[in-house]
């Protein structure tokens, strides 16, 4: 009985054991995880002014410059260039202008002008960018031929947001001089603070002017139109009329070249007419010395 008891009590002792050291340790509090820092080798945006985070979805830059995609409104400047053959170029730029008009856009500049025996011009005009490709293609359906045709996108998103990012500081700057400015009490203060905050305050104008410009040349797309009459069929280098009218333009230059030589004479004849006449003199002496011998 005694060599039971002394292997029963080992066996219920190790359980017991075991559960008192598991009620004595206390329960650890839950640790909240950390939060996730961002992509290796990407840095967050500026923070606001208030020294807080920036708001809204997350936008991380690259050292190399490049933005993430997510959340971030694009803007790009669209550019294009259109050679265009037509029949009648006055047409065809009034067509172009009523095209740009038509889209919501806006003719910039216009010019017309000659060229090898050709009439030419060039219409420079503005169209919302969301319809940029809708108006290549109605321009391209004014002419007879597109010799040549070109587009350009430039991203200037990168540009935007940190135009946006030293706004807030230059405002934030300003709201400080502000502040130094109702604390100043002597002159030399005064005139310090009001200097500083006017340097800010014209950097400020030039930022926003700067981000306008941005906004108005991505939100108008910019296309220059160049315009030629297209060359007759058969054509071999000769053209009558052409010929006729440098023709007519030779005669005039012509009359032109004599006019000159007769305002010139007229102007001179106090000179050459004298000279003439002793030469004339001379002559008849020197017949009559020749006869008289």
């Amino acid at each position: 009985m005694n060599k039971l008891l002394k292997i029963l009590i080992p066996i219920l002792l190790i359980p017991g054991l075991i559960l008192a050291a598991g009620c004595a340790k206390a329960p650890e509090p839950a640790v909240a995880p950390a939060p996730a820092p961002p992509p290796a080798g990407m840095a967050p945006l500026p923070q606001s002014a208030s020294g807080e985070a920036y708001s809204g979805t997350e936008q991380y830059r690259t050292d190399e410059g490049e933005f993430d995609e997510a959340g971030i409104d694009r803007k790009l400047v669209k550019t294009g260039q259109l050679t265009l053959e037509v029949d009648d170029v006055v047409e065809a730029m009034d067509d172009v202008a009523e095209i740009a008009g038509e889209l919501d856009g806006y003719v910039v500049s216009s010019n017309k002008y000659e060229s090898d025996s050709r009439a030419r011009g060039r219409i420079s005009i503005r169209v919302p960018a969301e319809r940029f490709d809708e108006a290549f293609d109605r321009l391209r359906q004014i002419a007879i031929d597109v010799p040549r045709e070109s587009t350009e996108s430039q991203d200037v998103t990168e540009e935007y947001t940190d135009l946006e990012a030293q706004l807030r500081n230059l405002e934030a700057t300003e709201a400080q001089y502000l502040a130094l400015l109702e604390k100043a009490e002597t002159v030399e203060d005064i005139l310090a603070v009001q200097r500083e905050l006017s340097n800010v305050r014209g950097q400020i104008e030039r930022t926003k002017g700067r981000m306008q410009y941005l906004e108005r040349t991505s939100d108008m797309s910019l296309i220059e139109v160049s315009l030629q009459e297209t060359k007759p069929l058969g054509a071999t280098g000769w053209n009558a009329s052409e010929t006729f009218k440098s023709a007519v333009r030779g005669l005039i230059a012509f009359g032109k070249v004599l006019a000159n030589i007769a305002i010139w004479l007229v102007i001179f004849c106090p000179i050459w007419i004298p000279i003439i006449f002793l030469i004339r003199f001379l002559r008849r002496r020197r017949k009559a010395k020749a006869q008289t011998k």
